[in-house]
């Protein structure tokens, strides 16, 4: 009944600036796919990034053939944005379109959605991409939104989306029943890579001899990430490797001076280079020219393990959330810094290995085409649509 509708769908992010990370160019690689037959609107905040914003006053644009309309913030709360605008068209045209698909789920539109959703019928998906534990800073203040509101939103959700097989767990571990859980990992647009930088462009741009080898982490700056294990295991490298530089590059989420004196510690200060945020091209460039990426730990799925396999660089981690990784695409380590770097030096001196990997890397990633994605979260629509027709 449903085969061949135009669905209205409502896209629901707290942020949409590529500064803030994975989850933003996911919701705008899916929006632009769904685009292509079904009207797609985001639903987001004026926030540039954490302190800045774009603007002080409601705006939107049409981009890829979707439509994105910003609010302004009241209250930055570190990733908690209050927007009683957003709030404000929420219940006023919430109840145009036909599914909302939730991006985050301890924000202030989360609950808004959630009270809208239910009063107007509408069905939606939640997807909280990695989110659910409740670690690092704020445990305790997690813990009590979660009491007052989370878990009423994974309940009444129609669908959540898992990212992989530990996510779906944890779902179970919240209490959402396995009927409501679907697993639908993230996807990348492979048309827009399809011509890569020139090897050699990022060395050159940044001054790196062209026989230098790179490690690169290319993510938010955050203690998450377990920037201090790679530090440590990249000292271990250097002691075996003479020209090989770490580069890192993102945006500091509050971790930088603690990394800098980090790395001053480890005397290999001079052996690092951090750029800061950068734009696509040369995040890409940066891929493109680097022997081994590392992201030591991770929740959910990262965009940049998609960019790296498709660049053809070798994948390094301790998380073993991305099964597809291991003896594939790259490693899965112990979480130390001995085990980390024995991978990394392995990579780095085995051409074999590389190449190894360069060519399973072409064939893994055609399993992360954003428009089979796409078609899993249309059906998924689909199917919440029927349940509540």
């Amino acid at each position: 009944m449903l085969k061949g509708i135009i669905m209205k769908i409502l896209q629901v992010i707290p942020v949409f600036s590529l500064r803030f990370g994975g989850p933003v160019a996911v919701v705008r690689s899916i929006s632009k796919e769904l685009a292509k037959k079904h009207d797609v609107t985001v639903y987001t905040t004026c926030a540039l990034d954490q302190r800045r914003d774009f603007r002080s006053e409601p705006f939107e644009v049409k981009t890829d053939g979707y439509r994105v309309v910003y609010f302004p913030r009241i209250l930055k709360f570190s990733r908690f944005n209050v927007s009683p605008a957003m709030a404000s068209a929420l219940r006023e045209t919430l109840h145009e379109y036909d599914v909302i698909h939730l991006h985050s789920w301890r924000h202030f539109q989360d609950i808004a959605v959630h009270h809208y959703a239910r009063k107007y019928g509408i069905p939606y998906v939640l997807q909280t991409h990695g989110s659910l534990p409740r670690v690092m800073a704020w445990r305790r203040l997690k813990l009590i939104y979660d009491t007052l509101f989370g878990i009423r939103l994974l309940r009444d959700a129609s669908k959540v989306i898992a990212l992989n097989k530990t996510e779906a767990q944890q779902y179970r571990g919240m209490g959402v029943p396995e009927e409501k859980i679907k697993i639908i990992p993230n996807g990348i647009d492979l048309s827009e890579y399809d011509d890569l930088p020139p090897k050699g462009t990022f060395k050159k741009k940044f001054g790196i001899d062209k026989d230098e080898r790179i490690v690169l982490y290319l993510g938010r700056i955050h203690q998450s990430k377990g920037l201090d294990l790679l530090a440590k295991a990249f000292s271990i490298v250097t002691k075996e490797l003479d020209k090989v530089r770490l580069v890192v590059i993102g945006p500091d989420d509050g971790y930088v001076a603690k990394f800098l004196k980090l790395l001053s510690d480890l005397e290999i200060t001079n052996k690092v280079l951090m750029t800061g945020f950068v734009e696509k091209r040369d995040k890409i460039a940066a891929l493109v020219d680097s022997d081994v990426f590392v992201t030591p730990s991770f929740y959910g799925f990262p965009v940049t393990f998609l960019e790296a396999c498709l660049a053809g660089c070798p994948i390094v981690t301790t998380s073993n959330e991305l099964d597809w990784i291991h003896n594939n695409v790259g490693y899965i380590t112990k979480n130390s810094p001995i085990a980390l770097a024995k991978a990394i030096y392995n990579i780095l001196q085995n051409e074999t290995v590389r190449e190894k990997i360069r060519n399973n890397c072409k064939v893994t990633i055609k399993n992360f085409d954003i428009s089979t994605i796409a078609s899993l979260l249309e059906d998924t629509y689909k199917s919440v649509m029927k349940s509540h027709a």
